[in-house]
């Protein structure tokens, strides 16, 4: 991920502390973050006050004291003070995404889409952003800018990035010198599984409870994304996450859709694209439970070389796949215990907001890098 050309809002660390602590703890009065950032309840109403009046937070109900006094007024994040794009290529269309400061999908567009050229893809993802902001109002003064995700790990100097087949228009090129050029407002690249993991950070499920996760994220291929003391954690290079390299390509099975997708064909259903799969599932519950026990055996791989180096605590089954299937996968591994390990297992859980968490995730690349808290 690179920095982008612009910030349009400057936050210092003590501003991002409190806003962090909001998100993970939920509506908290000024004393409470006194208290727990161990500053002067002064120096707290003046921080607060100057995110109040740039939006990021707001005032919640009054919520009544057990004596006599002034009411306590908690803050919580609010989503009016800024705002952010995401996009992402698919296999014959793109997809577009506007999400608030608080993380909340605004607004969401796709498009049909074949071309190879990155160009191409920067003018069709300009068109839709216009589209969306006049569609609900929003005007480019709290626009932090656009998160592009991207698949493909990161394979040398300037961040090239080896992408799939379909994008071969993207290989051997500078993707942030193309992206910058093309588009008028600040880019963020960063890879598809990873902007997935931190969208489904930011759920209040997993951000309120846990300091660190793992995410595999089941599109048409498999990737993972780390989130470790709250912060994307991208590794040496870049690719930390890449668990595609658990199940080489050359494997005649690997747990990703396109998998699924030749499973069916190879029983008589023919099926081509992903979108389609959630309408066969009624029909075809056998096959696909069958292939769900497989798949579930394959991931006890890589969920147990995760717990073992990171020890997360939570890990989340995400993908472009319908909402069953990610339950069911989910619902294997939460069965599937360590008995030779007397410590504590992360929470295993199944994406709430699927095959959105990508472009999602991308939206939220901008807020993150100008939000996200240091934890020292």
């Amino acid at each position: 991920m690179q920095a982008p050309r612009i910030r349009p809002i400057i936050l210092s660390e003590l501003q991002k502390r409190i806003i962090w602590h909001i998100r993970i703890y939920g509506p908290t009065s000024r004393s409470q973050l006194s208290a727990a950032l161990g500053q002067s309840h002064a120096a707290t109403t003046r921080l607060s006050k100057e995110l109040i009046s740039l939006g990021l937070i707001e005032e919640a109900s009054s919520e009544p004291l057990a004596s006599r006094g002034r009411p306590m007024v908690p803050l919580r994040i609010s989503g009016q003070g800024a705002y952010a794009a995401g996009a992402t290529c698919h296999p014959g269309w793109v997809e577009v995404v506007l999400v608030d400061f608080a993380g909340q999908l605004l607004a969401r567009l796709d498009q049909p889409f074949d071309s190879k050229d990155p160009v191409e893809f920067a003018r069709v993802v300009e068109t839709c952003l216009s589209k969306l902001a006049a569609k609900i109002g929003l005007t480019q003064r709290r626009f932090l800018g656009l998160g592009i995700a991207v698949p493909g790990p990161i394979v040398g100097p300037m961040e090239r990035r080896a992408v799939v087949q379909w994008l071969e228009g993207w290989r051997d090129i500078s993707l942030e010198e193309v992206f910058n050029y093309s588009l008028s407002v600040p880019v963020w690249i960063e890879n598809d599984a990873t902007a997935a993991a931190l969208a489904e950070y930011y759920q209040e499920n997993i951000v309120q409870r846990f300091s660190s996760a793992l995410v595999f994220f089941l599109g048409h291929g498999i990737g993972g994304g780390i989130i470790a003391e709250r912060e994307l954690y991208r590794g040496e290079y870049g690719n930390a996450g890449e668990v595609g390299r658990l199940f080489p390509g050359m494997l005649e099975e690997r747990p990703s859709g396109i998998d699924l997708i030749r499973f069916l064909n190879r029983k008589g259903i023919p099926i081509n694209d992903l979108r389609a799969i959630d309408s066969l599932m009624d029909a075809h519950r056998p096959l696909f439970e069958t292939w769900m026990d497989r798949v579930a055996e394959q991931l006890k791989l890589a969920v147990a070389c995760g717990t073992a180096w990171m020890d997360p605590g939570a890990i989340v089954i995400s993908g472009a796949l319908p909402e069953a299937i990610l339950s069911g996968l989910a619902k294997r591994l939460v069965n599937w215990e360590d008995n030779h390990y007397p410590g504590q297992m992360p929470r295993i859980f199944a994406s709430s907001i699927g095959s959105l968490a990508v472009c999602i995730g991308a939206g939220l690349v901008p807020i993150h890098a100008v939000s996200s808290h240091k934890w020292l």
